[in-house]
């Protein structure tokens, strides 16, 4: 066991206390040291309930503490650089909840304050955790698929909008709608599995259709706060397609809300000797063995979301046991490509990266 690190915690609403705390808080090498928040009141409730002596409205009071060793952003998307930079530069490790940034620029400057600090910095790709998705990624390495040359991946809901009117729907907070919310995670996930292809254009698409629908079906909506009469100036749609250097391809659909059967996420990969499925938590395999078409189901561990296991590598890298699953260097290119998409979308034409 190494040292044990003493965290600093900014932004205590659902995704902390729903998903982090989780990682946490029964970690042997981490004890929640202090929280923060805007609203002190929500922090401070957290904080009588797990024993947390130190409680802050101001970020920097939070990072001005010598004591503390790494620090968990979990505030709303404007606010990951700024704080991120702010962070690295007070020489804590950073653990930050997707996306990256709201724009390629302020991603950079989170990668650079890292690099000078010398210190972690680690953006939430919990997905890559999921035992399906490190099966998968055994499976293609290993040349089971053979030439991974095309994908789609999307993440799609009938009514799903969270915190409408509040700053998940505010661009100017989020940077965007379902595509900055959910496409960082299946894109992410796609590309990797695909071997990390450099994207070299982009085309998208984006649509608002649902702003006056207070109709939900989906768990997820409760994420964020609602406001009535609150500002709607995102896309609840967003459709794309990506080309990479080596010639795959890659077709991405994200929505909040739409007119379909049923929530769902999802990825499909096509290589020349296997494709795979991966559709309401369930991985599939096609294939060819013997003149014989196949479809194998892989039984897989219980799948709890990867969260936990992304948290906890984290903390593996910042105690020096682990190398970095993910890089500041891949979230750059990450949200290059959603900006991509969204100048596409603005535009109506090709954007070349």
């Amino acid at each position: 066991m190494g040292k044990r690190l003493k965290l600093g915690a900014i932004g205590t609403g659902n995704i902390f206390k729903g998903v982090h705390m989780r990682g946490w808080k029964d970690h042997p090498e981490v004890e929640l040291f202090a929280l923060c928040d805007v609203a002190k009141d929500k922090a401070e409730a957290l904080a009588e309930q797990y024993g947390v002596k130190h409680v802050f409205a101001d970020y920097r009071e939070l990072l001005a503490m010598d004591e503390i060793d790494i620090v968990d952003i979990c505030t709303s998307n404007l606010y990951h650089s700024e704080i991120a930079v702010a962070a690295l530069q007070a020489g804590k490790h950073v653990f930050c909840e997707k996306p990256d940034a709201v724009s390629p620029e302020e991603a950079q400057k989170m990668a650079e304050a890292a690099k000078q600090s010398g210190k972690t910095l680690m953006v939430m790709r919990n997905n890559r955790f999921r035992p399906a998705s490190q099966f998968l990624k055994a499976y293609i390495e290993n040349g089971h698929m053979g030439d991974v040359y095309t994908g789609r991946c999307g993440w799609i809901r009938r009514r799903g909008i969270p915190g409408k009117g509040g700053w998940f729907t505010t661009k100017e907070l989020s940077g965007g709608g379902p595509l900055i919310d959910l496409g960082v995670h299946f894109i992410d996930l796609t590309v990797w599995l695909m071997g990390n292809p450099r994207p070299v254009s982009v085309v998208g698409a984006t649509y608002c259709k649902f702003a006056g629908s207070n109709v939900s079906d989906s768990v997820h909506s409760q994420f964020g706060e609602s406001q009535a009469n609150g500002t709607f100036d995102v896309e609840d749609l967003a459709t794309g397609f990506i080309r990479f250097d080596n010639g795959a391809t890659l077709q991405i659909e994200f929505s909040w809300a739409s007119n379909i059967e049923e929530e769902m996420n999802f990825l499909e990969l096509r290589g020349s000797r296997a494709g795979a499925s991966f559709k309401k938590g369930e991985l599939k395999l096609f294939s060819e063995i013997e003149g014989i078409l196949c479809d194998i189901a892989p039984r897989l561990p219980k799948d709890v979301g990867g969260h936990e296991k992304h948290l906890h590598h984290f903390v593996d890298v910042v105690q020096g046991h682990a190398e970095p699953v993910n890089t500041p260097e891949t979230g750059v290119d990450m949200i290059k490509i959603l900006s991509a998409i969204y100048e596409s979308a603005r535009t109506g034409s090709e954007v070349k990266l």
